[in-house]
């Protein structure tokens, strides 16, 4: 079928004014914002379920969602040779909410560089004066910390954490004797130090995008115009002359169309956007024509400029000092713990993956703060796998501004075949030496004074990894996903080649259709890619609505 040209082959379920494609941290505030214009008929598809589980509600449940198919698209990527040919497991949130149902809750925005990096690059209104607003717009903190940059009273409650372990207490000390300065707040623009993260739940429950700004709208039962559509896959959009018109999808083996009358809204994140993009006709023309795809826009960026931080994960044994691994194989405290997150909302089941971390330099070449910290009072092998029977603390590190690129691409035209993923990891030397740089001042916070009563040792990479090269080899094993693709529908300048989108988000070479997600980044935030993702859906929209307007 003609890329340009919508089916007769399916049954219309309706005409919307706008259709939105994914309910994930940017799809629900899409529309949300849609939908409060009660004159406008909104439909959002959402390929996952409803989120009728209890581990998308109390926030440890992350350990047991991540790897989980009811939760978790399970991804993998293809062999990777910066990781040892390693092929990693790529966790997608597979429920309403997307990977706000299933991610690490932490709250931040990002470094101010980036966002002035952006506007720096031609695309005017993206500069961070310019962004602010957006995150404020529908934040609600609760207790901010000084400095005038938060307030209360949105959809997006942000607080602080509900329990305190010793363990990280005393890494908060050695980063300080290692030099890096504690702070009070990683969202001022500038994030170097090192602070307790705040965190989108509400009094000790996960807060997801769905249940913020989706859930209360359709618990309205005098709201009519907005509708949601889960377990359904969404196969194409459909055009006509140039502009988007419809969009095709299944639902179980009955196969379904939508009408639009204004836009089409694609927010179904990094890797399944860019699938969608390539399967109605829009992607590089030669790769199309080989999966016997027509070609509606020759678009040679879709699916490139993939950019993820790379988390290398040493694991700290320690001794004289509680952690969860040590609470979680004590199986009498297992109940306690349940009854105390249920009776209080309290204690070691409100704890977010990381409770603590920090923004460091890996060398003075690096004008802000270029790697992460995830400090984290307990250790596993992987992200879905069991706790380690000791005591320990991981120092998960990443790179927060790789230069190496990777890709997501179809493998065929079959819409149920996922997409083959290569982030390309490790893939420059720059990359390659702040990995190594990364482990080298791992150690230096380690071996700090304030940390020394608790007897660390290391047990990954281990003692053995001593020259640069042993150490580049400890990176690639134990590196992952920390789960922060961004960048494969890139906006840019119109002279830009790779760039799919311009700066208000509008797919170039048609009409009627908009990506407004996390694949829209043309570089990656210096931090946790959530909420900046959030704020790019909270402008986009507006910017949406104000061409609307005319």
């Amino acid at each position: 079928m003609s890329a340009d040209a919508v089916s007769s082959d399916r049954r219309l379920i309706g005409t919307f004014d706008y259709v939105v494609i994914g309910a994930g941290s940017a799809g629900c505030v899409v529309a949300n914002r849609l939908a409060a214009d009660p004159g406008k008929k909104v439909l959002v598809l959402e390929a996952g379920g409803l989120d009728d589980w209890i581990w998308f509600h109390i926030p440890v449940g992350y350990l047991f969602a991540i790897g989980n198919p009811r939760a978790d698209w399970l991804f993998q990527t293809e062999p990777q040779s910066g990781l040892g040919g390693r092929a990693l497991a790529y966790p997608r949130g597979k429920v309403v909410g997307g990977c706000s149902s299933i991610n690490a809750m932490v709250y931040m925005r990002g470094q101010a560089a980036d966002y002035d990096g952006w506007r720096q690059s031609g695309l005017s209104g993206w500069g961070w004066d310019d962004v602010l607003p957006y995150f404020l717009k529908h934040e609600d903190h609760v207790a901010p910390p000084p400095g005038g940059l938060h307030k209360a009273g949105g959809e997006w409650r942000v607080e602080h954490p509900r329990v305190r372990w010793a363990i990280l207490d005393a890494i908060r000390d050695a980063a300080e004797a290692a030099g890096i300065a504690k702070i009070p707040d990683f969202n001022t623009g500038d994030n170097e130090g090192s602070s307790y993260f705040q965190v989108n739940q509400r009094r000790g429950r996960r807060l997801s995008a769905y249940r913020a700004f989706l859930k209360p709208l359709l618990d309205q039962r005098e709201r009519t115009n907005l509708r949601l559509e889960t377990r359904v896959h969404v196969e194409r959009i459909a055009f006509e002359e140039g502009r988007a018109k419809a969009v095709e999808f299944t639902h179980g083996e009955e196969k379904l169309r939508v009408e639009v009358r204004g836009e089409v809204v694609l927010s179904a994140g990094a890797i399944a956007s860019p699938a969608l993009l390539e399967r109605s006709g829009i992607g590089r023309g030669a790769r199309l024509q080989s999966l016997g795809i027509e070609t509606l826009v020759d678009a040679p960026g879709v699916g490139e400029n993939l950019q993820d931080h790379l988390q290398i994960r040493p694991v700290y044994k320690v001794h004289g000092v509680k952690t969860l691994n040590g609470d979680y194989a004590r199986l009498w405290r297992r109940p306690l713990m349940a009854l105390q997150w249920a009776a209080l909302r309290s204690g070691p089941l409100t704890m977010a993956p990381s409770q603590v971390g920090a923004f460091a330099k890996s060398s003075a070449r690096y004008a802000t703060a270029n790697l992460q910290y995830h400090f984290q009072p307990l250790s596993l092998d992987s992200w879905g796998s069991g706790l380690h029977p000791f005591d320990a603390f991981t120092a998960s590190v990443c790179n927060l501004r790789p230069t190496s690129r990777g890709s997501v691409h179809l493998r065929s035209a079959d819409p149920q075949d996922g997409p083959a993923i290569s982030p390309n990891y490790l893939d420059t030397e720059e990359d390659r030496q702040v990995a190594i740089d990364a482990l080298k001042l791992t150690r230096r916070i380690v071996t700090q004074a304030p940390l020394a009563r608790f007897r660390p040792e290391e047990y990954l990479p281990g003692d053995e990894a001593a020259s640069d090269e042993a150490l580049l080899a400890a990176a690639a094993k134990l590196g992952t996903t920390i789960f922060h693709p961004v960048g494969t529908v890139k906006m840019g300048r119109a002279d830009d080649p790779g760039a799919v989108l311009d700066e208000r988000l509008r797919v170039r070479g048609v009409s009627g259709l908009r990506v407004i997600d996390a694949s829209v980044m043309p570089t990656i935030t210096s931090g946790n890619t959530a909420n900046p993702t959030m704020m790019i859906a909270e402008k986009g929209v507006a910017m949406l609505q104000g061409d609307a307007r005319g």
